[in-house]
């Protein structure tokens, strides 16, 4: 095998799995034997950055090779900054061009299974305009959403969990209006006309009626699972679910073993509710999230497995990584539910400490890549992009700005210094963080000019909240906050004019790139907006009749490519 032939590809992303949670990333104490060995095998990438901290627009950056905010895939907002609803109406543009499809153009069958959530419907129930098979897959089996506790009944829920306890309040007090003014009626204190009582009673039904259509069947709305176009269960059987894909990924692998093939598995692990077989249950020392991970670890043997079975590994590119840290908020009482980012402070939602971004990077190429290899130099997750556009022969769109550069050099071992000079880490539309990597040595400066405010004060993560914002209520830094974080990964000492002489010239270099990097930064539609995160009933997916939306038919329904 050479690097001119085309590979197959896996690429295998975890969802909310903390830089920490991996032996081979330094944790001695939980059992990842499979991810493990790809590392062994392959290349093992250690400053390796997603350009989001939250799910939506770190996998649309992933996908496209370009920032989140160059595509309208950045939120102003706190509440939305991940799409909050299937049935809403922003999504991935049609007009960007995925990995899948350049390779699918070169050849490639192309098939996603998994989580998607980058959106569905644009103007109708079924045009399915952001939909996996419209943006370069040939085949999709899984959720176009992603698993959230909203998914399994028991759980609390977790979609706006403090605004839906707020509106719960507000239909509890506007309802007691009507109830007090029976009292003088009945009193005969004062006369009040039951027209009043009435139509102040319809109010209160009419708002409870207004939020709880889309709040109250969060599960049946947003946690569905699918195949192609077809949805094939309304809720989703979440005890199955993760069974059913790797079967399908297994399935799909088999199939098309005799041609190049690009599969996407996107685990529906390790994101709350934290769905694990019984047989992983009490696995691990860290309760169910570490049984959690270990079985992700075995559904990633089990095609490790199949590629070795086919005698398909030598001929496979294979990546591993996660879409962003592990979220530290996730709590039920006082267990953990959300990972470990390592010595890395902050995690998910926090916009440039490294705990939301810097994540497992490993990609295992026998006979190309050299085995056990670590790479040091900043790297992102756009980067992924032109990599697989180099390796299948794809051709980079040349009317837009791709971000990500082609890995393949440094993977190789040809070049030691990263393409990345600068890193731009926004959270949401704003820009809260920068990396410098100089090009001249191994220093790599970050500078922050907004930080989350932690509750309780030095907790490390926003508690109170439940989520870091990503404005208002943050601090903002005048003069930016200054690391080394090549001397200094854990962002534990903050430099100034006093302990470092070039802190000024470091400052004005960066605020200089900040500059030049807005000018290339174009309007585009905000997919964020509250028009398209707001949930509308004649776009959301229904298996049925609407609002009866409910079926299974996983057993009814065998497995096809289209």
């Amino acid at each position: 095998m050479t690097r001119n032939s085309r590979p197959n590809i896996v690429l295998l992303m975890a969802d909310d799995l903390g830089v920490g949670d991996l032996c081979c990333y330094g944790n001695n104490t939980v059992s990842t034997p499979n991810i493990d060995r790809l590392a062994s095998e392959g290349v093992r990438l250690t400053q390796h950055l997603a350009a989001a901290s939250t799910c939506t627009p770190s996998r649309a950056a992933f996908l496209t090779g370009r920032y989140p905010i160059r595509l309208g895939m950045a939120s102003p907002y706190n509440l939305n900054r991940d799409f909050p609803w299937l049935g809403g109406s922003g999504g991935l543009p049609t007009n960007e061009t995925t990995f899948a499809k350049l390779l699918q153009h070169r050849g490639y069958r192309t098939g996603l299974i998994g989580k998607w959530h980058l959106g569905l419907n644009c103007g109708s129930r079924d045009d399915h305009c952001y939909h996996p098979l419209n943006h370069g897959f040939d085949y999709f089996y899984g959720m176009p959403f992603g698993l959230l506790s909203d998914c399994q009944a028991s759980k609390t829920p977790e979609l706006h969990r403090w605004l839906r306890i707020k509106l719960w309040i507000s239909t509890a007090v506007i309802a007691l209006v009507p109830l007090l003014l029976l009292i003088p009626k009945f009193a005969r204190w004062f006369s009040v006309p039951w027209k009043v009582i009435v139509i102040l009673a319809l109010l209160a039904l009419l708002f409870f009626i207004s939020w709880y259509s889309s709040y109250g069947f969060a599960r049946r709305w947003n946690c569905i699972l699918m195949r192609n176009h077809d949805i094939i269960q309304q809720p989703m059987n979440e005890d199955r679910v993760a069974s059913l894909m790797l079967k399908e990924a297994l399935t799909f692998i088999d199939r098309y073993k005799r041609e190049p093939f690009l599969l996407f598995f996107s685990f529906l692990h390790v994101h709350t509710p934290l769905v694990t077989k019984e047989k992983f249950v009490g696995h691990s020392k860290y309760g169910l999230y570490g049984d959690n991970v270990e079985e992700m670890d075995w559904m990633v043997g089990k095609i490790l497995q199949a590629l070795d079975q086919e005698g398909l590994a030598n001929r496979t590119l294979v990546y591993f990584t996660s879409d962003n840290g592990a979220r530290l908020e996730s709590q039920d009482g006082a267990a953990q539910l959300g990972g470990w980012n390592g010595i890395y402070k902050g995690g998910k939602g926090m916009g440039g400490w490294d705990g939301g971004i810097r994540v497992p990077g490993i990609l295992r190429w026998p006979t190309v890549l050299e085995p056990g290899l670590v790479v040091d130099e900043p790297t992102s997750l756009m980067d992924i992009y032109p990599t697989l556009s180099y390796i299948g022969g794809g051709i980079l769109p040349q009317d837009r700005v791709i971000d990500g550069r082609n890995l393949i050099p440094l993977l190789e071992g040809r070049t030691s210094h990263s393409d990345h000079e600068f890193l731009f880490h926004y959270c949401g539309v704003y820009l809260h963080t920068v990396r410098w990597h100089q090009k001249d040595c191994a220093t790599v400066w970050k500078v922050h000019y907004v930080t989350p405010k932690f509750s309780p004060e030095g907790s490390g993560a926003c508690y109170g909240s439940g989520r870091c914002p990503c404005s208002g209520d943050v601090t903002y830094h005048d003069p930016p906050l200054l690391f080394d974080i090549s001397k200094d990964p854990a962002e534990a000492r903050p430099l100034n004019p006093d302990n470092e002489a070039l802190f000024d010239s470091v400052i004005k270099k960066i605020e200089a790139a900040v500059k030049e990097h807005r000018r290339t930064l174009e309007p585009v539609p905000r997919q964020f907006s509250v028009f398209n995160t707001i949930w509308k009933p004649w776009l959301q997916p229904c298996c049925g009749t609407f609002p009866f939306c409910g079926c299974d038919k996983e057993h009814d329904v065998l497995p096809t490519a289209a």
